[in-house]
């Protein structure tokens, strides 16, 4: 049985469908992995952040950027927010909004 993914609300699919060309590529690329092997491709491809939520770490030629996401019942994959990298660590805000959807997708 595969996985599906799932967006957090349209204004997050836009988002990410309205990164440079690139990113695109690499996220459908690896949307499209995670939906036959499941939500943890294992580095460099994603990594757990601990709670539940991982990120899909994208390079390409425009950078480096990350989606976080869940899984939820029914086998299925959220995409929670999306972020491109300007500094090494990730911006504790950028957790935080990830953090608070996956809460909010959780309870309805």
């Amino acid at each position: 049985m595969s996985w599906s993914v799932v967006f957090y609300s349209d204004q997050v699919e836009a988002e990410i469908l309205g990164m440079p060309a690139g990113f695109v590529a690499r996220f459908i690329r690896y949307a499209e992995r995670t939906e036959i092997y499941g939500p943890d491709l294992g580095m460099p491809h994603t990594k757990a952040m601990g709670d539940g939520l991982f990120e899909l770490r994208l390079k390409a030629g425009e950078g480096i950027a990350r989606v976080f996401y869940c899984t939820r019942v029914g086998r299925r994959i959220v995409m929670l927010h999306k972020f491109i990298k300007k500094t090494d660590r990730t911006p504790p805000k950028e957790l935080h909004i990830a953090r608070v959807r996956m809460k909010e997708f959780a309870n309805g």
